[in-house]
């Protein structure tokens, strides 16, 4: 009886010892795949506004992506050059502690395809944006718009800088922005320069990295059809949402989310595209 007893304690103390060992196991396991998963997101987030506009319209977007855990930096283009705006976007990508996701608006586009080489990019996401190829700039892309295409109301140069006649400038690019914020922004526009408008690109970008694009489909200063052809062009991932050219104004939260499946998946995105590059290459 007594060599039963002990070995039945003998038994015990090895259960006991299999199953604190498991989950020792177990709770390394999880640990191991939080650390994976982190290390597959992007957390660092650099948000390029467009023409007319400022930094200040990401504000919604900004509050959004930063409760969510990400590092997020607003470049303030001062839109007078494509250059310039590049060179001052690229300090912002420079600033970041680690891989990147480049966003931008409309104008903020054209910035990211051509900052959008630099080697921390990850990611470009466009948001109602230009996405031109090389050797085209905005002034080339709205040349010959579509019959039927919505005009914008951009008022003759004045010293070499662009403005949205006020009155018609809600209409234009913030329709489904509250009447007093819509209001705000056509009465602080940002002198748009001439000479960013003809800003050419070198080497788009999204030819060797992942992009995703959001088409606002009420947007009536980028026709949705040329953001549609621009996005296929890229070989964007693409959403479509019902909203106006401010759409990141109107719908923060709609835009971060979208940004957010971009950091989530652009690390892996842009390893299938580089192999598909050198594959294409051979």
């Amino acid at each position: 009886m007594k060599h039963n007893a002990m070995t039945i304690d003998v038994r015990t103390r090895i259960i006991y010892s299999a199953l604190a060992i498991m989950t020792i196991m177990f709770s390394m396991g999880k640990d191991l795949m939080a650390q994976t998963n982190t290390a597959t997101v992007v957390k660092n987030i650099v948000l390029v506004h467009g023409g007319f506009v400022d930094g200040s319209g990401w504000e919604g977007v900004y509050k959004a992506l930063k409760k969510d855990g990400y590092t997020v930096a607003i470049v303030q283009n001062p839109t007078i050059s494509l250059a310039d705006d590049v060179a001052v976007t690229k300090r912002a990508i420079a600033a970041q502690n680690g891989p990147v996701i480049l966003v931008g608006h409309s104008y903020g586009g054209v910035v990211i395809t051509e900052a959008g080489n630099d080697p921390k990019v990850a990611g470009l996401v466009y948001i109602t944006a230009f996405a031109p190829d090389k050797g085209e700039s905005v002034s080339s892309l709205i040349k010959d718009p579509p019959p039927g295409a919505p005009v914008p109301p951009i008022l003759p140069p004045q010293d070499g800088y662009l403005f949205l006649d006020k009155a018609k400038f809600p209409a234009a690019f913030a329709a489904d922005v509250i009447p007093d914020v819509a209001s705000f922004m056509a009465d602080s526009q940002v002198p748009w320069g001439v000479e960013a408008l003809s800003g050419a690109i070198n080497q788009p970008a999204w030819r060797t990295k992942p992009s995703w694009y959001l088409v606002s489909t009420e947007d009536r200063m980028i026709p949705p059809d040329a953001q549609r052809a621009m996005s296929k062009r890229a070989g964007s991932t693409v959403v479509e949402v019902k909203g106006s050219h401010a759409v990141y104004v109107s719908q923060p939260q709609a835009v971060a989310h979208f940004i957010e499946q971009a950091a989530t998946g652009a690390l892996a995105a842009k390893q299938e595209k580089t192999a598909a590059g050198s594959l294409a290459a051979k």
